[in-house]
């Protein structure tokens, strides 16, 4: 299958004492498999089968999303279902009713009551970092998804 990426433009308003940042959206009747590679904050209520990079951002998955592959980014925050590790670099909101079943990494996490966690939780006592490389952590993370993918079909034999 063609791997598919799509790039949706942001909004940014601004007056004069502040800036607002408006997060690229991808809508719930979006389904995307391939990588995402971002510099801005991105919300998504799609599916995504892949890996998600956004450096120095913010992500967060609506209630509708579906998330097939690991995430690093900045902050992330969970209200639909992940199956894939989380490496953030501040900190992981997983709120109610979210699931996500993978590995966490990051400096501060939240687990509401009612949310589903199924994996191990590493926190970094580090500082978050303050300079990120989306494309290194991007790469790490195709190379780990990629290695799943092939794990699993072996084991389809």
């Amino acid at each position: 299958m063609n791997e598919n990426t799509q790039s949706v433009p942001s909004t940014n308003l601004s007056n004069s004492s502040s800036a607002v940042r408006t997060p690229s959206y991808l809508g719930p009747e979006l389904k995307i498999r391939g990588q995402i590679n971002g510099d801005e904050d991105l919300k998504i209520d799609g599916k995504i089968e892949g890996p998600i990079s956004l450096g120095n951002h913010r992500l967060t998955l609506g209630p509708g999303a579906q998330i097939l592959g690991d995430i690093n980014s900045r902050e992330i925050v969970v209200f639909g279902d992940v199956k894939g590790n989380l490496m953030a670099q501040d900190r992981v909101d997983v709120r109610r009713d979210a699931s996500v079943i993978g590995d966490l990494t990051t400096s501060r996490i939240t687990i509401e009551d009612g949310a589903h966690v199924k994996g191990a939780i590493e926190i970094n006592w580090r500082s978050p970092r303050s300079t990120t490389d989306p494309n290194g952590d991007l790469a790490l993370a195709v190379k780990k998804f990629r290695m799943k993918a092939i794990r699993a079909a072996d084991s389809e034999k």
